[in-house]
């Protein structure tokens, strides 16, 4: 057993590294990882594969995965973090031999990557908040009039590096200023703002003629469109969707006290980001069905259908502004945590200043990010470039799928999978029962978690990877 586990066993507090921050409350750490967890996964993502599964059962799938399978990887990759005060790699290399190392590199490697093309989807919330400023999306034109407007920012890649670099910049500057003054400060406002905002937009959602039917569609127990396919896309993004497999709640776990409360704190997290999932859908929803709309317009739901209905309703302007102000602030909290991964591994492994690893992480991911930038249409290299993604990576398929693809069905299930493992079946008993009990009155719980850690979620994962690449 390692000196940290022995620490763990006999509850001695063990000496933070210098240049490590900490929470200044479990408040402050609850709202920063709801934060991570909200992003572009709850509001864009979650309505539009809430669509095209048919709602309904749908959700009450999603909901289950999220307490059998999610919650207990996260729960174990705050554990991780809180037990060593490191970022990933450092954390099994302070707690495991050598061969586990691969876990935490597989994490950081997968929040870089999932970042690079992250940054860019999350500069079109940017576009798309200064259109609805400037009138770009009033006026009733119809839906092929915005699926034009969202085919040419798609396809140009000035553009997208112009809104890619925009957010880059603005979240340099949160995690700049450390954990504290920078991360939680800016959470603590953000995701508030967040919850008041999609609150409002529920109101006059709820005043609408669809309201009704919209609720029936989300929370009804129907499930004519759900499939064995729609179950695994369920359990595939209650993982994505909670930021697992990437570092981030390892990194931010890292932040907390000996004493802190992992379960209740993960209890809280995984709630919000329920909530504000159901609150995009119950919002859209309505909105989508009072204006004739479809449900299963797939990813396009947020960028074309929404603005259509914006369009007519009556001071539809205010309300898109409001509208993709909220999805800014939720991509900017998620960016944060995993850009909060890759500069706590510089910190920690390579001994560098916070000011200088951010520089360097923010200039990496720019980089990195402009395949991405490009990949919407024929850009810099025209169509040989086109070509050539299309040879490499399959044909359909870009620079920005490709690594949608490795990120999302390799690395990160992958990922939280070593995570479960690893608690489950790889680190002392006595060592992790004192860790998970550490500071929670619900340490009863403990023989249930290890139990989903070995026997549900490894089987839940496997077969979600096995689904991505085709073989069920």
């Amino acid at each position: 057993m390692s000196s940290v586990e022995v620490d763990v066993v006999l509850e001695r507090p063990r000496r933070r590294p210098a240049s490590r921050g900490q929470w200044s409350s479990r408040v402050g750490f609850v709202l920063a990882a709801a934060g991570s967890a909200v992003g572009l996964g709850s509001i864009w993502k979650f309505p539009y594969i809430t669509g095209t599964n048919g709602g309904g059962w749908f959700v009450l799938v999603y909901l289950a995965c999220i307490a059998l399978v999610a919650v207990p990887i996260m729960v174990a990759e705050i554990l991780l973090g809180r037990m060593t005060q490191r970022s990933p790699v450092g954390a099994f290399l302070t707690l495991s031999s050598g061969r586990w190392r691969i876990v935490g590199w597989l994490a950081v490697t997968a929040g870089f990557l999932v970042l690079s093309y992250y940054f860019v989807v999350s500069g079109w919330t940017l576009h798309y908040t200064w259109l609805a400023i400037t009138g770009g999306l009033s006026g009733d034109r119809g839906a092929q009039a915005f699926a034009r407007t969202f085919a040419g920012l798609h396809a140009d890649p000035w553009a997208n590096a112009f809104w890619q670099a925009a957010f880059i910049a603005l979240t340099l500057a949160v995690v700049a200023g450390g954990v504290q003054r920078g991360i939680e400060r800016c959470c603590r406002a953000l995701v508030p703002l967040l919850l008041i905002v999609m609150l409002a937009l529920l109101f006059q959602a709820a005043s609408g003629a669809g309201f009704a039917r919209g609720v029936d569609f989300v929370l009804g127990l129907h499930g004519e469109q759900l499939s064995a396919a729609g179950v695994l896309e369920a359990l595939g993004h209650s993982f994505f969707t909670l930021s697992l497999g990437m570092g981030a709640m390892v990194t931010y776990g890292s932040y907390l006290g000996h004493r802190d409360d992992a379960v209740t704190s993960t209890a809280a997290v995984a709630g919000l980001d329920t909530l504000i999932s159901l609150l995009a859908c119950l919002t859209i929803f309505p909105i989508i069905f009072a204006f004739g709309l479809e449900p299963d317009a797939g990813p396009g739901l947020v960028f074309v259908s929404v603005p259509v209905a914006f369009a007519q309703m009556p001071a539809g302007q205010l309300w898109a502004v409001a509208f993709f102000v909220s999805l800014t602030v939720a991509a900017l909290a998620s960016t944060v945590s995993v850009f909060e991964v890759v500069t706590s591994h510089l910190i920690d492994r390579h001994q560098m200043g916070r000011g200088r690893a951010c520089v360097l992480a923010g200039g990496a991911l720019f980089v990195a990010g402009i395949p991405a930038a490009l990949a919407g249409g024929t850009p810099l290299f025209g169509a040989r470039f086109e070509s050539l993604t299309s040879t490499v990576f399959g044909a359909g398929r870009n620079w920005f799928d490709f690594v949608d693809y490795v990120a999302s069905n390799w690395l990160l299930p992958f990922g939280g999978l070593g995570i479960a493992l690893f608690f489950a079946w790889g680190i002392g008993g006595q060592a992790r029962e004192q860790a998970f009990r550490s500071g929670t009155r619900f340490g009863s719980l403990y023989w249930s978690w290890v139990w989903l850690l070995r026997f549900i979620v490894p089987p839940a994962v496997i077969s979600v990877f096995l689904h991505a690449i085709g073989l069920i």
